[in-house]
């Protein structure tokens, strides 16, 4: 492929398309073992890689592909570690608590996630990444291929955001 063409126009994305698909996908399958899984990441891929068109070199479209596919995957993970350690914390939870309680958590728990769903992708990633997997600022900087200033302040801002959406609980 030359350099030089546009993906923003359809012949020059679909060459991209036949070129990286199957070998993305291989990429995120082998991390993921679901093929449906493994369908939607690369589709979701893709579909970022549309919307950037404009601001994605055709030389760099290989790396997007990779990265958007990759990051997705973790965010996944990420979430469902959530649920599991929340599952983890109230194995055999009896209903006994008064109904006032109950809805009252249910209400932060939603405050928590529109909080964090309401954080840029970077701050999410990085946030989730930190809090979520206990992985250090460094090694965050390692897997999303920035600084580690970068990641202190996606941190930062992370939590002035929450912060701010949430209150002082």
């Amino acid at each position: 492929m030359d350099s030089l063409e546009d993906i923003c126009k359809e012949a020059t994305f679909k060459k991209v398309y036949n070129t990286y698909n199957k070998e993305v996908w291989r990429f995120i399958y082998y991390k993921c073992g679901n093929t449906a899984q493994a369908d939607d990441l690369v589709q979701d891929a893709f579909i970022k890689l549309w919307q950037n068109c404009a601001k994605t070199p055709l030389a760099k479209a290989k790396s997007f592909l990779y990265t958007i596919t990759n990051n997705a995957f973790l965010n996944e993970i990420a979430h469902k570690k959530v649920v599991l350690k929340h599952a983890k914390a109230q194995p055999n939870r009896i209903n006994s608590e008064s109904p006032e309680y109950v809805f009252e958590e249910k209400e932060f728990n939603q405050k928590i996630e529109n909080a964090i769903a309401n954080l840029t992708e970077g701050q999410r990633t990085a946030f989730l990444l930190n809090r979520i997997e206990g992985k250090k600022y460094a090694e965050i900087a390692t897997l999303l291929d920035i600084s580690v200033k970068a990641v202190e302040k996606r941190m930062s801002q992370a939590l002035a955001s929450l912060r701010k959406e949430i209150g002082n609980v």
